[in-house]
């Protein structure tokens, strides 16, 4: 028998209803909020950053593959790692079917990581992905938008990440167990090495020959990027994450 809260049709109906005044709520507050994420002010890049693409050497400016808006998902895979951050490979596992309706409204999607272009690559291959993926590495971008941290910024115990300062001193502890010790080893690395890349969206728009950044988001909120976590909110159970972080890579479920 269920612990919980059954009813009448009707009683379903009324409680319904009075949730979708809140749905429709969220709704509009939701797109308030995209509109003030359009008024931000936008900041000239001047900086010449480099990256390695499938095409070859680009600028920032050449990322936008012809359009006038670039959206950047700032994913996990360090230089010293050995595979994609699972997390990260879960979101990324629905870019796929965006890219092309993005890009034909004028935007580009593309990821972003420091790793070497091929192991992006084979990792790419290894997960079925066709989306455009650059690297960033031996440049600064990553650490200028704040998601790529020295060993030196690490070991003062504090790093600058969404906005704020964040306590890391306990992912410098020997013997750190728990997700961020699963997470690591699954990416072929070590704790410290693993959390010195963290995720995020950065978005950008170019007028005139000119780069302008717009927007960056870190943490949740990159929610509403997880694809996977749109449905479970709206599954009976929800996110049901009592045990801890539960996804892996998605070709790696049959092997557990």
């Amino acid at each position: 028998m269920t612990k919980h809260i059954t009813g009448t049709r009707n009683e379903w109906l009324a409680a319904r209803l009075a949730l979708l005044d809140a749905e429709k709520d969220l709704t509009r507050r939701s797109d308030e909020l995209a509109r003030q994420r359009q008024a931000l002010p936008w900041v000239r890049i001047d900086k010449a950053y480099r990256f390695e693409t499938d095409k070859g050497s680009a600028s920032l400016a050449d990322l936008f593959q012809g359009r006038s808006q670039l959206l950047i998902y700032h994913f996990m895979f360090g230089p010293d790692y050995k595979a994609g951050c699972p997390s990260c490979s879960a979101i990324a596992d629905g870019f796929n079917g965006s890219v092309v309706h993005l890009a034909n409204h004028d935007v580009t999607l593309m990821a972003v990581s420091r790793a070497p272009l091929p192991k992006l690559q084979e990792f790419k291959r290894r997960m079925g992905w066709t989306f455009p993926w650059a690297s960033s590495f031996g440049g600064d971008f990553n650490f200028d938008f704040n998601v790529s941290f020295t060993e030196q910024e690490q070991r003062t115990g504090s790093i600058l990440y969404n906005y704020r300062s964040m306590d890391v001193t306990p992912i410098l502890q020997p013997d750190v167990k728990g997700p961020e010790a699963d997470f690591a080893a699954a990416s072929g690395t070590d704790v410290a090495t693993y959390n010195r890349e963290r995720p995020g969206l950065s978005a950008f728009v170019l007028e005139d020959g000119v780069v302008y950044h717009t927007y960056s988001a870190y943490e949740r909120g990159l929610d509403g990027i997880w694809g996977m976590y749109q449905w479970l909110d709206r599954a009976p159970k929800g996110r049901n994450e009592t045990g801890g972080p539960w996804w892996h890579r998605h070709d790696e479920y049959d092997q557990r």
